[in-house]
């Protein structure tokens, strides 16, 4: 299924069958597209015209062949409120082996009642679920609220209410859940080989920071650097107290 197609589609407000017309091709040919066939270059340029979007937000995989680029950057998103809340429920539900989740708060997860079932469902399956807090105590915690705008002790209690949230969780075997006192460069999401990367910019609120979609299919892949990073961060990270 090709997200990008559809998402695009539903923004613009135009349905397969309109694409379909203006290209004066089968219907069933813009079917086979959202299923995830590429389409020919100029029906691509065609369609990202008609939905007034770039070609390389449809179809990012080859643009980035045709440029020689890395095929193992999925899909980037300009800002994470722009990733579906589906897509991040059909990510960590794909896992079967491992789930990593490295934040300060990450509230937009925590108050997602569907999701905490998803992962509880996974680790009750055998998949290990690892998620990273920042220290609501933590001096990189309050500067980071600062830094977005809404104030250390903001920041602070949002981790606190996130892990109240998480509280369903802390009794599922499987599921572990520690806090971290670093400085957080980016947030890291993973289900087994694929990573979702929150990239942070000063300022920035999280939400408005650009995602990136990786894939972890070989030594020196991009993908590397950030599972490397989460462990660092998880060897030197405390488990949460109960009740914290």
């Amino acid at each position: 299924m090709n997200e990008n197609l559809r998402h695009a589609l539903i923004r613009a407000r135009i349905q397969p069958l309109d694409v379909a017309t203006h290209l004066a091709v089968d219907p069933k040919t813009v079917s086979r597209w959202l299923s995830g066939r590429v389409p020919h270059p100029r029906h691509r340029l065609a369609v990202a015209d008609l939905l007034h979007v770039d070609e390389g937000d449809l179809w990012p995989e080859s643009v980035r062949q045709r440029r020689g680029l890395s095929t193992e950057i999925k899909a980037v998103y300009p800002h994470r409120w722009a990733v579906p809340a589906d897509a991040w429920r059909t990510f960590f539900e794909s896992a079967s082996k491992e789930i990593s989740i490295l934040v300060y708060s990450g509230l937009f997860l925590a108050e997602d009642a569907g999701l905490l079932r998803i992962l509880a469902e996974r680790a009750k399956t055998g998949v290990r679920v690892r998620i990273l807090l920042g220290d609501p105590d933590s001096p990189h915690v309050a500067a980071r609220g600062v830094e977005e705008g809404i104030g250390g002790d903001v920041m602070a209690a949002r981790v606190r209410n996130a892990l109240t949230l998480y509280q369903p969780l802390r009794g599922v075997e499987g599921v572990e859940i520690r806090l971290h006192r670093t400085v957080l460069y980016n947030s890291i999401y993973r289900a087994d080989d694929e990573l979702l990367v929150n990239l942070h910019a000063y300022g920035a609120r999280a939400p408005e920071a650009p995602v990136i979609y990786v894939t972890h299919s070989q030594a020196d892949s991009p993908a590397t650097t950030y599972l490397d990073s989460f462990e660092r961060v998880w060897n030197s990270a405390k488990p949460a107290a109960q009740g914290a």
